[in-house]
């Protein structure tokens, strides 16, 4: 057994660990998938010949079989990470992830269309990789910290990602794919030549174990270690919550607010602008003062009161007073990702980031007809009910689980020794 701490940073023979590759790598890649943000729906609905319905139901089966490749995918090459590094993980997602996107803009139907998004949420599970190197390469004291960078990247990149797109997608629909292609291929290239490798041979697993490489062998891991699968659930809940905003925001808003695109748009922007504020500048800072614990039931705490706002809010200013108190929600994934990693070896890193984001794909599962079918059910018996926020206020009620339970399980502990 390896005596190698995981709270110690590990550095390639002859080059620094380039944590600037990996901010890069998750800014574009979510910039590439923000793109696509505006334009997927409306090129399904070419394919579907103009039909509303139809589309939508071929976009509800897109976003289901993304989140169910995540699902499976992420604990793949999570473990696969552990035992033959991150670099190369990374970059074979990469280079994959840039041909899926060639693949998606020269689909010539409807069904190829659906088989590259297949591919999709197969490569996009790579991010689990990028996390586990994030890992690697910080102490178990500034990962909040460098969490709170990854987040701002993913907020910024989502930020300016639907405008690109949007904006390319006035000319033709299929340009943001390739746009999409171009960046995550540009990125590819320059990992290739730039980036290190963050997990040493004599850190990595020993081999690569088929019933570890599921969701189940993922929920075995986070039962190996006390509170480990508690945190893991603070987490779900905090995606499914969250998932509410990208089911039913455009619609919540234009129903109840009256607002148009242009609103829409400036409400974004508000909204990714002030997360970008928290998580790039105030989270180290504060999480240095207050310790991860209570980061995350800051970032608890702060979610709940920011969505019971969201769904109380009568008029559409009062809705925008509170964007800067549902921004201090950003603090929660950053102080639970510090307190996770904390509790699993160095050669265990992948199959934690595996096993987050195959939860992350559950919640993509069942957010948006979760809160799809709420919302829908509040809005017919609004004439009665009077509860178009309904939907929010669930995800208000999610979050204060979270929070009860972060209390509960959100403790330090000391950093593991590697496993054989």
């Amino acid at each position: 057994m390896t005596n190698a701490a995981a709270g110690s940073s590990a550095k390639a023979p002859g080059r620094a660990p380039a944590f600037g590759f990996i901010f890069a790598s998750a800014l574009m890649n979510a910039i590439s998938f923000g793109i696509m943000i505006p334009i997927l729906p409306n090129l399904i609905k070419q394919f579907a010949g103009g039909d509303t319905s139809l589309a939508s139901e071929w976009n509800a089966l897109f976003a289901t079989v993304w989140g169910v490749m995540q699902f499976f995918c992420s604990p793949i090459l999570g473990l696969l990470s552990d035992r033959i590094g991150r670099r190369p993980v990374l970059l074979i997602s990469l280079f994959g992830l840039g041909v899926d996107f060639l693949f998606m803009a020269f689909a010539p139907t409807l069904a190829w269309l659906f088989v590259g998004r297949v591919l999709n949420g197969m490569t996009a599970a790579s991010f689990s990789s990028a996390n586990a190197y994030l890992a690697d390469i910080t102490p178990p004291e500034q990962r909040a910290k460098a969490f709170g960078w990854m987040g701002s990247a993913f907020s910024f990149g989502f930020l300016i990602g639907p405008t690109i797109g949007g904006l390319l997608g006035e000319h033709n629909l299929r340009l943001p794919f390739l746009a999409a292609a171009a960046l995550t291929l540009i990125n590819w290239l320059y990992g290739l030549f730039v980036l290190p490798e963050s997990l040493p041979p004599e850190r990595r697993a020993k081999a690569f174990d088929w019933s570890r490489a599921n969701p189940v062998g993922s929920l075995k891991l986070l039962q190996s270690q006390p509170g480990l699968l508690g945190l893991a659930g603070v987490g779900f809940l905090f995606q499914l919550s969250y998932m509410v905003l990208p089911s039913i925001f455009v619609l919540y808003t234009t129903y109840r607010y009256g607002w148009t695109p242009r609103t829409l748009g400036l409400t974004f922007a508000a909204t990714g602008v002030a997360g970008i504020i928290v998580q790039s500048l105030l989270v180290g800072p504060v999480v240095a003062r207050i310790g991860e614990r209570n980061a995350v039931l800051l970032g608890a705490g702060a979610a709940v009161l920011g969505f019971i706002w969201y769904g109380s809010a009568p008029f559409g200013w009062l809705y925008l007073l509170g964007v800067p108190v549902f921004a201090l929600g950003s603090f929660l994934q950053p102080g639970l990702q510090g307190l996770m990693t904390r509790r699993l070896a160095p050669n265990q890193q992948g199959q934690l980031q595996g096993a987050n984001q195959s939860l992350t794909g559950i919640a993509a599962i069942l957010g948006p007809p979760l809160f799809g079918l709420v919302f829908a059910w509040s809005v017919r018996q609004d004439a009665s009910l009077h509860a178009p926020g309904l939907a929010i206020y669930l995800s208000a009620a999610l979050m204060g689980l979270a929070f009860l339970l972060g209390l509960a399980v959100a403790h330090q502990a000391r950093p593991a020794a590697a496993q054989v």
